[in-house]
């Protein structure tokens, strides 16, 4: 070995510990010094607490048998899911791709060339010198080395950027389960919604049955005018087309259900069912939990620490590249004498190589990395800013539809006890059918609000668990 292959050898190996280019920190973000609570957490206390639940399966604290089966399907079935899934491995094998980069690389390489030179004379071939004239084939068989020493960190910084994509990939794939496993509970219990107020409905019809069937009593024994009978048939009428209205929505939702699982809309049904009166509230914890259990926070940090060692592996650009290669074979004019000691050549030795001029365009690159960078900080910023939002707007809708649903159940009580004192009023003469088709509607008015509340608190109890991770964690980061 040469002098100056030792010299840059050993220079390779000593600088082999730097990496030019920033070191990376999390960026400073809303949560920095956050508070020590959720301001709409103030004043109230969640009334079914969930600690105990396993947070990997968070829908389970709804109790509902057809809701968990169909939430398993999403991450193995739902289309979307398996196209970030698809993205991820993708990603896994780029960080491969470039952890291959720290080794050097070897291959075996087999010739046979024939030439022939006009007029005869000597040329060479292969560094081989033929004297002779017509067709010459000259045979080649040896094996070629190169390995390119990170002196400069380009390679780590490359690796870096790439084990930072592949867990952004993951926390992407993860954010996507949880959003699509959230738009399936919110699905499910707006269908289910349905399925109650088409029951309110069909017992609201019967009642107005009765009522119309009353009235046409009371006409046919001359105590009432013909008015009473359209005003009764009238509602009854707009309560069952109200009824078969609801259809639409829930085959649309039932659709849209299909879908989110992976299936055709013709391949699945569901019976209609209860709603659930459970509102589980989770405990909403520290706003700094959330860096830790927001998959999408998780995704912006990670790609903004890939875009930081971008910057490094951008500066490197500035130092020379140093290649260290050899090869070893044969070479000869005879077949037979290819493998033979006389037959036998090889060469090594390093290689500098630097780019002494162009205009600025290292520069560019540079600045345009740490542009992108700075993109990132402020994507992860808002992200942060968003996620607090987010937990505070569910935190405050429950409280507030919580208050809401009590005045709710009272006002349902008051409308059904109105309901039959006009009831029993008409039947003894008391009142005109009129006063019974109001207090009703009332009554079935106040039975849907109470319906519509419930059905809000669950969603906004689906949209804070979301807002507050789900049951996933950073830990779930792949570490490679």
């Amino acid at each position: 070995m040469t002098r100056l292959s030792l010299v840059l050898l050993l220079s390779a190996s000593t600088l082999a510990g730097c990496a030019v280019g920033p070191d990376y920190s999390r960026p400073t973000s809303a949560a920095s010094a956050p508070a020590t609570a959720f301001k709409e957490a103030q004043g109230w206390k969640p009334a079914e607490p969930v600690d105990h639940i396993d947070r990997g399966a968070w829908w389970s604290v709804f109790n509902d048998p057809v809701l968990d089966g169909l939430m398993k399907r999403v991450a193995i079935d739902n289309q979307n899911v398996a196209a970030r899934e698809a993205a991820y491995r993708q990603a896994r094998a780029l960080t491969s791709e470039a952890r291959a980069a720290f080794f050097p690389t070897a291959g075996v390489n087999a010739s046979r060339q024939t030439s022939e030179r006009a007029g005869g004379g000597s040329q060479v071939i292969n560094g081989i010198v033929v004297t002779r004239g017509g067709p010459t084939t000259v045979y080649n068989a040896g094996l070629t080395a190169s390995w390119v020493p990170d002196v400069w960190g380009r390679i780590r910084r490359n690796v870096e950027a790439s084990k930072s994509s592949n867990q952004a990939s993951a926390a992407d794939l993860a954010a996507a389960t949880l959003s699509f496993q959230a738009d399936l509970a919110t699905n499910y219990f707006t269908l289910r919604a349905l399925d109650e107020q088409k029951r309110l409905l069909d017992a609201s019809i019967d009642s107005f049955r009765q009522a119309a069937n009353l009235a046409t009593n009371q006409y046919n024994a001359g105590i009432v005018a013909r008015s009473d009978v359209i005003t009764a048939e009238t509602q009854l009428r707009g309560a069952q087309a109200q009824a078969i209205d609801l259809g639409i929505q829930r085959a649309q939702l039932e659709h849209g259900i299909a879908v989110l699982v992976g299936v055709a809309p013709s391949e699945l049904s569901l019976a209609a069912a209860p709603l659930t009166r459970n509102v589980p509230i989770a405990p909403a914890g520290l706003p700094s939990t959330l860096l830790e259990r927001r998959p999408d926070i998780a995704l912006a940090e990670r790609q903004a620490q890939a875009a930081s060692a971008q910057i490094g592996v951008q500066t490197a650009a500035w130092f020379p590249n140093l290649t260290l290669s050899g090869n070893y074979g044969y070479n000869s004019t005879e077949l037979g004498n290819l493998f033979s000691a006389s037959s036998n050549l090889w060469a090594y030795g390093p290689q500098l190589a630097l780019q002494v001029l162009d205009f600025g365009a290292r520069n560019a690159r540079i600045r345009q990395a740490r542009a992108v960078y700075d993109q990132r900080v402020a994507a992860y910023r808002q992200t942060v800013l968003t996620a607090f939002q987010t937990v505070e707007d569910q935190l405050a809708a429950l409280r507030i539809l919580q208050d809401e649903a009590q005045l709710r159940a009272e006002t349902e009580t008051s409308a059904r006890h109105a309901e039959e004192l006009a009831l029993n009023r008409y039947k003894a003469g008391q009142t005109d059918i009129t006063a019974v088709v109001q207090a009703q509607n009332t009554s079935l008015n106040a039975q849907q609000g109470a319906l519509t509340a419930l059905r809000q608190r669950l969603i906004a109890s689906v949209s804070l668990i979301e807002a507050l991770g789900g049951g996933w964690t950073t830990a779930e980061l792949p570490k490679g």
